[in-house]
């Protein structure tokens, strides 16, 4: 069985002196470097009891060691478990509870997060060429079933229910590498802007993976900030994968420093991931950063990847582009709100994860005896066969007996030039929904309520017009940026009537 970590090897075969991993807190390796700390991470868990089939829990933001730690893991035959360390004590707890792991490995030199959480644990301080970290092997080796194909386990966002791990399977993993480094057209020796959590399914697989598997250094960020986005995207990155509300808060930092454009002169290849392109932010993107934005979609379950755009620079397209290679995708449009081609986004192929870890009833409600997995998207395919995704069918809107998108409201609030970004949610009233629209504007700014209902009114019929606005200056946000809708409406409900 092709392993994961077999792209590593074959970079220190080939260009073992090639610069591979930096991080903010000064590593600076090769893949020689990369590989000997990777070596010793694996020689540490097995001293440590570790075997084959049991799960390594990784606290971590991003850095060289996490990295290493990873790939220690695979060497050492064992499953690693990426969690970030901004989660707070329960939600690790609840992951530690179900996952079982024999150890625990906390990135402590990159995240102050990880270290209050080696304060509920017994742990102990490591060191090696990965560095320095903390150690903790608090429930005993229990390879209970078999996971020998199985490469990582990713607990998806969630606060209530019991928790899901996806299983991503070694091939899941080559696969997700190998096509992110191929649809991009990367070369060895390039440079990626690493901010995207590897403890997410996207920085792991179409940024980290595919770096390993073409060559390519990446500049680790443990934290986004936009200043260290403008400083390195003006200092020699190529690559940059992003979600919107990235690209929304550094044009707004540039734009504050008197910028109206970011001009790169190494910059090649910009995406944008995590929610449909509107077409007027599309166009305005192109012109700050020069060069086209990609988009694409996909998920966990799906590896990251499904479908990507390899539009050239003006083009119209604001699809998800047309599914990856080997990649299948159809549309169940028996599900409600179906219409007009409309429905239940299907895919099928070597992306699809193994199940759910220890869950096999939920695995069969998402994942049928054929390999088609059930996405929760609605979408449509068109006449060219770009795959076009309308939003969560969960979080379809039903107003008026009129279904709402609620990426198509987001999109017409985002056109008012002083919204950095929007998330609209329903809200049940009376026995309807009501639309509910949540907006970030810049720190010091200000936006009349009035006045935006207005822009709106301009540009959406009536029944998709939000019945209340809040306006905030943050709004709560996962450690990819991602807007946490379940949360919107909890933490602003003071401000609603």
């Amino acid at each position: 069985m092709a392993r994961a970590e077999e792209y590593l090897a074959r970079q220190v075969k080939d260009r073992g002196d090639a610069r591979a991993l930096s991080d903010s807190v000064g590593a600076s390796w090769t893949f020689n470097d990369f590989d000997k700390a990777s070596d010793e991470i694996a020689a540490l868990l097995r001293e440590n009891g570790v075997q084959a089939n049991d799960r390594v829990l990784l606290l971590s933001e991003n850095c060289a060691a996490a990295v290493a730690s990873v790939f220690g893991t695979w060497k050492a035959g064992a499953v690693i478990i990426p969690v970030n360390a901004r989660q707070t004590e329960a939600e690790v707890k609840r992951i530690l509870e179900h996952a079982t792991p024999a150890a625990v490995l906390m990135t402590s030199e990159a995240s102050p997060d990880a270290v209050k959480h080696g304060q509920t644990m017994d742990v102990r301080e490591v060191s090696g060429a990965f560095g320095t970290m903390h150690l903790a092997t608090p429930l005993a080796s229990n390879p209970d079933q078999d996971l020998s194909d199985t490469a990582v386990l990713l607990y998806t966002t969630g606060t209530t229910g019991d928790p899901k791990g996806v299983m991503l399977t070694h091939s899941n993993v080559r696969f997700g590498g190998m096509t992110s480094a191929n649809l991009r057209k990367m070369n060895p020796g390039d440079v990626v802007y690493g901010v995207l959590p590897l403890t997410h399914v996207f920085g792991l697989c179409s940024v980290m993976t595919a770096s390993v598997y073409i060559g390519a250094e990446v500049r680790l960020e443990a934290r986004f900030s936009a200043e260290k986005l403008y400083k390195a995207l003006t200092g020699g990155v190529n690559f940059m994968s992003a979600v919107p509300q990235m690209h929304a808060l550094l044009m707004q930092y540039t734009k504050e420093q008197g910028l109206t454009q970011l001009n790169s002169d190494t910059l090649r290849y910009v995406s944008s991931g995590a929610a449909p392109l509107d077409p007027a932010w599309k166009r305005k993107a192109e012109g700050f950063y020069g060069v086209a934005i990609q988009n694409g979609y996909g998920m966990t379950e799906t590896t990251a990847g499904t479908s990507a755009t390899t539009n050239p620079i003006g083009s119209p397209d604001v699809s998800v582009g047309p599914p990856l290679p080997g990649v299948e995708v159809k549309i169940d449009d028996t599900v409600e709100g179906g219409a007009d081609g409309m429905g239940e986004v299907l895919s099928r192929g070597p992306h699809i994860m193994k199940g759910y870890y220890k869950n096999p009833t939920e695995t069969a409600k998402v994942l049928d005896a054929d390999g088609w997995l059930r996405t929760g998207d609605l979408g449509k395919l068109d006449e060219n066969g770009l795959l076009h995704i309308l939003g969560r069918s969960k979080e379809l809107i039903i107003h008026g007996g009129f279904n709402v998108y609620p990426p198509e409201v987001e999109a017409a609030i985002n056109d008012h030039p002083q919204v950095i970004q929007a998330a609209v949610v329903g809200r049940s009233k009376d026995g309807d929904e009501e639309v509910l629209a949540f907006v970030q504007i810049a720190q010091g700014d200000s936006l009349d309520i009035e006045e935006l209902r207005g822009f709106v009114k301009e540009r959406l019929t009536g029944y998709k017009r939000p019945k209340h606005f809040i306006i905030a200056t943050s709004l709560p946000a996962a450690p990819t940026g991602k807007i946490l809708k379940h949360k919107l409406v909890e933490t602003f409900k003071d401000q609603l009537p």
